[in-house]
């Protein structure tokens, strides 16, 4: 026995020690000293610092609530899936970034622009030098741009007029809803940027693989103009809004005009509201306006003023007037505010009900699925 003892001391005694790792450089030593650094720094942030960290969304500004209830507002209404509102939030705010931005972004579509007529100021000169016809550089010039008529045709991708402010990023505030699923936006009140032309962008350029697609947003609805759920209110926003896009001379209408009416009460509890009437009889007149048919007759009355001639037509209209009911925190239960949208047959569509188009197409999805 002693002897088994002694061969299996000498046995882990004559066992070779691995191998010593190589001393490390002075480089990889200062990459390893930072290394623990950062290990240190994430284990000393505290969990909302971490939370800050890693998610950027704007919070909530709980002033806007009441200023829609004074004033009207523009903005954007994103839906999105249930429980998926801070994704979306910062996914919709990355396309705002780009498409709005920090700065001006038509104001370098306008100084594309003058860059453009500035070479063609250039190739009219050089073309008299060379003694070619004015009248033929510019008819090769304009004949994109020039209709069957021959009448110079503006272009729907032309910046807006210099009399409508352009709104930024950083102008947008996010409204608190009661509702998940949607994100609501607006502007200041002073501000008043092309909405509609922003979301025909956004879906133009997904459309075109320029962008790429997103995950959390599935449209966005361009808010024209705000106003209490009100007979008098809709009746005059509706032909405000209508008169401008009958005069707006990018939009080709046919003759007689045809228009749809859609209406989306989106987070308002019916039942509580017929509750609320039947206890108070003073806003009683107030909530009537939930009532579709009745909202349909007092829209389609002030189409109808701006322009007499008008038709309604579901299957194929020339505009859509939207109306979005928004389902805001923090006002009193007898207040409720609509956004009004005027919007072209390009941006809606009819089935299986009138809505914007959206983000991504139904067939897309269920591929991507």
């Amino acid at each position: 026995m002693a002897e088994q003892k002694s061969t299996a001391n000498e046995k882990f005694e004559t066992r070779p020690e691995p191998p010593l790792p190589p001393p490390l450089g002075k480089q990889e030593e200062e990459k390893h000293e930072v290394k623990e650094e950062k290990g240190a720094d994430k284990k000393e942030m505290k969990p909302w610092e971490q939370h800050s960290a890693v998610i950027n969304i704007p919070r909530f500004d709980y002033n806007a609530p009441s200023a829609l209830l004074q004033h009207s507002h523009s903005g954007f209404l994103i839906t999105c899936p249930i429980k998926r509102e801070k994704s979306a939030t910062k996914e919709v705010m990355s396309i705002f970034e780009k498409y709005l931005g920090s700065h001006d972004s038509y104001s370098e579509s306008m100084e594309k622009l003058d860059v453009d007529a500035a070479a063609k100021r250039r190739k009219t000169f050089m073309g008299a030098i060379k003694g070619e016809s004015l009248s033929s550089l510019e008819s090769t010039h304009d004949d994109d741009r020039c209709g069957d008529s021959g009448k110079l045709q503006e272009s729907s991708a032309s910046p807006v007029d210099s009399d409508i402010s352009v709104g930024k990023v950083e102008d947008l505030s996010l409204v608190k809803l009661t509702r998940s699923g949607l994100l609501l936006f607006t502007f200041r009140r002073n501000i008043s940027p092309p909405v509609v032309d922003i979301v025909a962008n956004i879906i133009q350029s997904l459309e075109s693989g320029s962008s790429k697609s997103p995950l959390w947003c599935h449209r966005i609805f361009p808010i024209q103009a705000t106003c209490s759920l009100d007979e008098n209110e809709i009746r005059s926003t509706v032909l405000k809004l209508v008169n401008q896009f009958v005069t707006d001379k990018k939009n080709e209408l046919a003759q007689p005009l045809k228009f749809a009416v859609g209406y989306n009460r989106r987070g308002i509890e019916e039942t509580k509201m017929i509750q609320t009437t039947k206890t108070d009889s003073s806003i009683s007149g107030a909530l009537s306006m939930l009532d579709r048919n009745k909202c349909f007759t007092v829209v389609a009355a002030a189409v109808k003023d701006a322009v007499p001639d008008s038709i309604v037509e579901l299957k194929c209209p020339e505009f859509a007037v939207l109306l979005e009911v928004l389902p805001l925190s923090g006002i009193p239960g007898n207040s409720v505010v609509v956004s009004v949208s005027v919007l072209p047959r390009a941006l809606v569509n009819t089935k299986p009900r009138l809505s914007i188009r959206a983000l991504v197409s139904d067939s897309k999805q269920k591929n991507g699925k």
